[in-house]
């Protein structure tokens, strides 16, 4: 039997978009539709191997080295995170567990969420897509009894949030991002640990080329670390991926991304939980400032939702004795 070899001009096409992808990937080239695509880098990776069997296959090995390229670029792109770092941060001080969820509009199952605060023994609850609805379905199914300290900013629609505790609250608020979602804050003070500020992050989802301007004015607007004050977390709906440049560029002021850090930054977030036939993608993250350590992170399904809950176990640091 005869093996008909590809046209050359097959073996010379095929690694192109791969090729293409992973100069725009490592340059955080994030230009109109670019902005949304580029969340699917993973799957752009898998898919870059098949030129690159196919040029093998053919012997061709011109086309092979330009489609290892591509390959080899992509894999030191996203690989890394399915890889737990070497540095996690620090190993001794309070351990805490926080988790983040979008309500999808407030409709995401209360008791499922009750649930998880209880099972994963949540202390810090970060929700966004908050309603007044939510709220309420929250309070029924005795989140209160769970996590008492609140702050609230529900409103109608996909903009509201909030930050539920099982610790005091100082410094509380919420700040309107530049694309019209609020965004509960809040500094708690766990016994034994030193004071952490924690944010419900909700920026603009890039959807629509007509709010590009918004999502990434929101990604700008985000707290950057800082080495000097009080350590940070950063966690919710980020609406991007680390193969966003503007999200990694957050992380480089002195975060880390608690799913990255311990090997799990593949796992998805969002995508066809309600139903949408979307290739699921890694949205929601816990960053957390460098002087605060990772130990777990796991990602769990909730009912009526769109997006997965995630659940981070921290180590802060301890209060300074003078």
């Amino acid at each position: 039997m005869m093996i008909i070899a590809p046209p050359r001009v097959l073996l010379w096409l095929l690694p192109a978009p791969g090729l293409v992808w992973c100069v725009g990937r490592v340059f955080g080239v994030e230009r109109g539709v670019l902005v949304m695509v580029v969340a699917f880098t993973p799957y752009i990776a898998v898919w870059s191997l098949v030129p690159l069997l196919v040029a093998l296959a053919a012997r061709q090995w011109v086309a092979s080295v330009v489609a290892g390229v591509a390959v080899a670029g992509l894999a030191a792109c996203v690989l890394p995170r399915a890889v737990p770092d070497l540095d996690r941060g620090p190993t001794d001080g309070v351990a805490v567990r926080v988790m983040t969820a979008n309500m999808w509009f407030g409709a995401a199952d209360p008791a499922d969420l009750v649930r998880l605060v209880r099972e994963e023994d949540v202390a810090v609850l970060a929700v966004q897509e908050f309603t007044a609805d939510g709220e309420a379905a929250l309070r029924a199914a005795g989140i209160a009894g769970l996590l008492p300290y609140q702050q609230l900013a529900a409103e109608d629609g996909a903009s509201g949030s909030a930050i539920y505790a099982r610790y005091p609250l100082t410094e509380a608020g919420s700040r309107r991002n530049d694309g019209g979602f609020r965004q509960a804050y809040a500094t708690i003070a766990p016994p034994g640990a030193a004071p952490v500020f924690v944010e419900s992050v909700h920026p603009l989802a890039p959807a629509h080329p007509s709010v590009l301007n918004g999502w990434s004015a929101d990604l700008r607007e985000q707290l950057p670390a800082d080495p000097d004050g009080v350590p940070r977390i950063l966690l919710g709906d980020f609406n991007a991926t680390l193969d966003h440049a503007k999200l990694r560029a957050l992380i480089g002021t002195g975060y880390r991304d608690a799913a990255d850090a311990v090997g799990a930054g593949l796992i998805a977030s969002w995508g066809p939980y309600d139903g949408d036939l979307i290739p699921p993608v890694t949205i929601d993250h816990v960053l957390v400032d460098e002087r605060i350590g990772v130990r777990d992170v796991s990602v769990h399904a909730v009912r009526n939702a769109d997006h997965r809950a995630v659940v981070a176990a921290l180590t802060l640091p301890v209060t300074r004795r003078p």
